[in-house]
């Protein structure tokens, strides 16, 4: 029997799987960002450089590139919700270690909690999408995204004043807490979930109703960020890996993770010595680019859906070389240039992706495309804080770092409005 979207949009609501999937939310994005407030005194500490230091916030970017294929293999044998809680479950083994006194420590603290968030990063939106009815995906993804930006912003508010008080290590340790919280809560559906008779569900492709319901020719969404985003072999691999448009969406997803992870490192650091601020106020100050984020995550897919679809890839173009040239040209608002270029990094995502499956012909090469856009971009998104903290270190100032950053701005709006232009000429 074909299921009635209508019965489907009124189907009772998950309530503690999304209150899991939001509490987790929080600890896959904070504990990248938590040290970047306190970056100055992790290097006067540990005596290590600005270049080194920037390894810090390349370690887990790295692991998302390098680890998604294994992420697959865990959820597909683990089940969905006991992958879930082993992600969680990692971060905060991973928060322990980068506790212990070291670099290297805390170099390997900063892997595991990587690796631990591809696995959170890929089973996700599975689960949105498996136990959500579609009416309410959407929603349901943009309060996800919203709290990974809320993540990132508690932690760049209160590292700081926290290390003021109890010590960098402490504070770092702190947020611990917010994981468990996530354990307890995912834990608490993991246990309802087989106390009442049910099997774990394991991963073996997309609902039954999402798979009826969608239009003929409709790409399953599940393929774009479900549990093995590997690229097909032999011809379609090669058939992939010939359409420009792809390169363009790997250089831009490349670019944009380059400048968010650079940016967001090196924030806190730039407000310090730049405008004199104090840790605390820096790390306020820094906050306001994943805090407007959160915002930014529920405008762009508003702004898909009521305008013309141009105004959508050069509202991100604009967010972008507004921080960039901003931070180049008039440091002293600061704050203004945050706000504008956090949409930027909330929405770009959306676009990408968006185009992404818009050029792909079917499931299986949404699925090898996405494989290779994430891969390749995240891989290139590991190089921007250590490229920024060289530069600064060589140079003995944030011009030439920033100066670096506004030029791949403009690379990176070429290489957006390239690949969209293309996404609708392949559409037609």
């Amino acid at each position: 029997m074909t299921p009635d979207p209508a019965r489907a949009a009124r189907s009772p609501i998950p309530w503690l799987v999304i209150a899991g999937v939001m509490t987790a939310a929080l600890s896959l994005r904070g504990p990248i960002v938590a040290p970047t407030p306190v970056l100055a005194e992790i290097e006067a500490d540990l005596g290590i450089g600005s270049a080194t230091a920037g390894l810090l916030t390349t370690a887990p970017v790295l692991m998302f590139a390098l680890l998604t294929p294994v992420a697959a293999l865990v959820i597909r044998r683990a089940g969905a919700e006991v992958a879930l809680l082993v992600s969680l479950c990692g971060v905060l083994v991973g928060t322990f270690v980068r506790a212990l006194p070291g670099f290297g420590w805390m170099l390997a603290g900063m892997l595991v909690i990587g690796a631990s968030i591809t696995i959170g990063n890929v089973v996700i939106p599975v689960i949105i999408r498996r136990d959500v009815a579609p009416a309410r995906v959407a929603l349901v993804t943009a309060a996800y995204a919203a709290m990974l930006n809320a993540g990132s912003l508690i932690t760049s508010l209160l590292t700081a004043p926290l290390a003021a008080w109890i010590g960098w290590p402490a504070a770092l340790l702190t947020w611990s807490t917010i994981t468990v919280a996530g354990i307890l809560v995912w834990g608490a559906h993991l246990r309802r979930t087989r106390g009442g008779g049910d099997d774990v569900d394991r991963f073996s492709g997309p609902a039954p109703e999402a798979s009826a319901n969608r239009r003929p020719g409709e790409l399953d969404p599940t393929t774009i960020t479900g549990p093995l985003p590997v690229v097909a072999g032999g011809r379609r691999e090669r058939a992939i890996l010939r359409r420009p448009v792809v390169w363009l969406l790997l250089v831009a997803f490349g670019l944009q993770c380059l400048m968010y992870y650079g940016l967001s490192t090196w924030l806190p650091t730039f407000a310090a010595e730049e405008l004199g601020l104090g840790p605390s106020a820096a790390g306020a100050m820094a906050s306001v680019y994943q805090g407007v984020g959160i915002a930014g995550a529920f405008l762009v897919p508003v702004l898909l859906r009521f305008t013309p679809r141009i105004v959508t890839p050069v509202v991100i173009c604009v967010s972008w070389l507004t921080v960039t040239a901003g931070l180049v040209f008039a440091p002293g608002l600061l704050w203004v240039w945050l706000a504008v270029g956090a949409i930027g990094h909330a929405g770009g995502f959306v676009v990408i992706f968006s185009a992404l499956v818009s050029v792909a012909r079917n499931d299986a090469e949404a699925a090898g495309m996405s494989a290779l856009v994430q891969g390749g971009g995240y891989a290139i998104g590991a190089v921007g804080a250590p490229l920024m903290g060289a530069l600064h270190e060589s140079t003995g100032g944030w011009e030439a770092p920033l100066v670096v950053v506004l030029v791949l701005a403009l690379v990176y709006c070429g290489a957006l409005l390239a690949a969209v232009a293309a996404s609708w000429r392949a559409a037609r």
